[in-house]
């Protein structure tokens, strides 16, 4: 018995041996033949790309309107657009191999930041971006907002489609960084983004030394008209064919003397309050309108519809009753 198991054992180990010479030859041969070919290309990508071709435009101011014979005689400073971060991206240290120090960041429906990595990274080379759900973001312009503080070289432009939850994987082509990162879109804080608009702007008029505004209530409906009415028609002219100032109720006979004016922005250039004062500070005619000494009130008004050409729409309706 025991020489029969010797036996048994001696021609199993003779048996892998063949096997292990047989797969030593295969791959003998498969290597010689990927040589005669020119070798293979271990680059590693792995990851599909959902970036978006093209410029991303940013749309240009149009002329300020007002009735008040009112003319600054001081040349106004250029408001300057402090670079914006993400809320909620960590600044500490990126670990090797990954691009974020954190796990979630929230931005609006708006896409009122650029999605960037973290920490210092710089210099990575060309990238990937993917979306896991195409409902809430749906891709990455390849070019992103340089006028909002972002540089190409390490954040996206977003195409945001709604709300919700998607899961952002990015990596570098040569296979030495690759991350995912929780991205949740919320919606729009309409009405507080409104009074959020007063703010800043009382915020530069006391820079000026002027008064700040109160919410201005009688022309509030029509500030709210106004951004709505620039979807079909982006300037101070209704879309029938009467002038802005006809949107709000003038103030009676007893109300001696009063004043308007409008501010309008639209487009990538306005995808949050500090973005939309920041367009209206860095045009003088705008500036002219926010800084008016004459004025003592301003209603704000907020239209987003991701499935117009500009999606956000501002409207600043200013008086003195």
């Amino acid at each position: 018995m025991a020489a029969a198991a010797s036996l048994k054992q001696t021609k199993m180990t003779i048996l892998l041996s063949v096997n292990a010479a047989a797969i030593l030859v295969a791959g003998v041969l498969i290597a010689g033949a990927i040589w005669l070919k020119g070798g293979l290309d271990f680059k590693v990508v792995g990851e599909r790309s959902d970036d978006i071709d093209g410029s991303v435009d940013q749309t240009n101011l149009i002329d300020a309107e007002s009735n008040s014979s009112v003319e600054l005689t001081e040349a106004q400073k250029n408001y300057v657009t402090s670079v914006h971060t993400n809320e909620g991206m960590s600044s500490e240290p990126v670990p090797d191999g990954e691009l974020w120090a954190g796990d979630s960041i929230y931005i609006y429906q708006t896409a009122n930041v650029d999605i960037c990595v973290g920490g210092d990274l710089r210099d990575l080379g060309p990238m990937y971006w993917q979306t896991s759900n195409t409902d809430v973001i749906s891709g990455f312009y390849t070019s992103a907002r340089t006028w909002l503080g972002y540089s190409s070289d390490t954040c996206r432009f977003p195409v945001v489609n709604g709300v919700g939850k998607t899961t952002v994987t990015a990596g570098t082509y040569d296979g030495t960084r690759r991350d995912s990162i929780d991205v949740i879109v919320l919606e729009v804080p309409t009405d507080k983004w409104k009074y959020e608009v007063l703010s800043l702007v009382n915020q530069e008029r006391v820079r000026n030394g002027l008064s700040k505004l109160t919410w201005g209530e009688t022309c509030a409906d029509a500030a709210e008209v106004r951004a709505e009415e620039i979807v079909q028609l982006y300037a101070h002219t209704r879309p029938d064919g009467t002038s802005w100032d006809t949107a709000c109720m003038e103030p009676d006979d007893n109300y001696l003397a009063y004043t308007e004016g409008e501010n309008l922005v639209a487009g990538n250039s306005a995808v949050s309050p500090e973005t939309a004062v920041a367009a209206w500070m860095n045009s003088e005619k705008h500036r002219e309108n926010i800084l008016n000494p004459n004025y003592t009130r301003l209603a704000v008004g907020f239209y987003f519809d991701p499935n117009t050409k500009y999606r956000t729409h501002w409207s600043q309706y200013f008086s003195n009753f």
